[in-house]
Order: C-alpha cells, then sequence, then structure tokens
C-alpha cells in the first residue's frame, strides 16, 4: 500500500489518486520493480484537494485521518510505503521528517496489525528535483525483498501503537471507493 500526501489537480477532478504527473512517474517506478497499480493500494491522508494545493492543516489531517485508517483495516497491507513528510508523519507516530528516515524501514503497529512502514519520497520531489530520480529508484528497489520479508527491518524497543477508530463498515459498494 502506498500513502501520498493529498489529491492534486488531476487527482481532484478524476476522484483517483496518482493520475497526474506524479502518478505517471509512480507507475514508472512501480514497473522498474516488476509490479503494476494493479498490485498495489494508493491512498492519500486528505481525501481532497486543500486549497491552492497547499500544506495540509493539522485539522485537515485529523478530519481525514480515519478514512486512512479504514482503508489500511480493510486493505490489511504487509507494507505501507509513506510517500513525503505528511503520510510519514502520520503513520509513524513520530515529527522526523522523511529526509532523516527515507528508505529506512520500520516495524509498527498500526490499527492492531504489524505492519513494515517504509518511507520514501513522494514521486513529486523527482519532478522538481530530477537528481532525485535516482534515490527514489534505489528505495523501489527494495520493496521486492520488503515484501517478501527480508531483513533490514528496524524494530524499535517499543514499536509506535497507533490505534484506529473502530467505525461501522461502509457498505460494500463505498469501502474502497476513497482515495
Amino acid at each position: 500500500m502506498f500513502v501520498g500526501e493529498a489529491p492534486g489537480f488531476h487527482e481532484d477532478k478524476q476522484g483517483y489518486p496518482f493520475v497526474g504527473s506524479a502518478g505517471k512517474l509512480l507507475d514508472k517506478l512501480l514497473e522498474g520493480i516488476g509490479m503494476t497499480r494493479g498490485d498495489v493500494y494508493i491512498a492519500n491522508v486528505l481525501k481532497c484537494r486543500p486549497p491552492g494545493n497547499r500544506d495540509p492543516q493539522p485539522d485537515e489531517i485529523e478530519a481525514c485521518e480515519s478514512h486512512l485508517f479504514r482503508q489500511l483495516e480493510l486493505i490489511q497491507p504487509k507494507l505501507v510505503a509513506t510517500l513525503g513528510n505528511f503520510a510519514t508523519k502520520l503513520l509513524s507516530g513520530k515529527p522526523t521528517g522523511i529526509t532523516r528516515v527515507h528508505g529506512r524501514p520500520q516495524e509498527a503497529t498500526v490499527g492492531g496489525r504489524r505492519v513494515t512502514l517504509y518511507p520514501i519520497y513522494h514521486p513529486a520531489a523527482a519532478l522538481y528535483t530530477p537528481a532525485m530520480l535516482k534515490t527514489l529508484e534505489e528505495d523501489f528497489a527494495r520493496i521486492p525483498d520488503l515484501l517478501a520479508g527480508s531483513t533490514g527491518v528496524v524494530s524499535p524497543p517499543e514499536a509506535q501503537v497507533i490505534q484506529f477508530p473502530v467505525a461501522a463498515a461502509p457498505p460494500p459498494d463505498e469501502q474502497l471507493g476513497l482515495f
């Protein structure tokens, strides 16, 4: 599962995550490791585009996080790749920015399940800073091994436990319809 920040212009218009330029790059990065979009689930912290495409505000994250937690609960991923600062900070429960933790998988308990959180740069970073592409490709190259359960996962002495609110399940046709 990949978790980004928020829908961009194209995503907001089409109702699907990562369909713009960053999405095209994400598709190429997945292809580079023998995967397709059909092999993964993609979500965002925010479920709608912030005005002017600005950074998400704390109250917006709080308003949307239960939807993301429900998606995680339904999908039950083994690996959650957090794309950028906002997803990384929310799901790790730590204030450490992506620059310091990218490419460093860690075990976490998310919604009562043990998962591997894998913080990586958002694909948009490589669109604005082309030199970042090599770093992204290297980070993506580790995903198959992480899925296979290879070593390299940091296991902190006390794993971060994030409790998700328990909500009634929406009707089946709406369960996975969120970004």
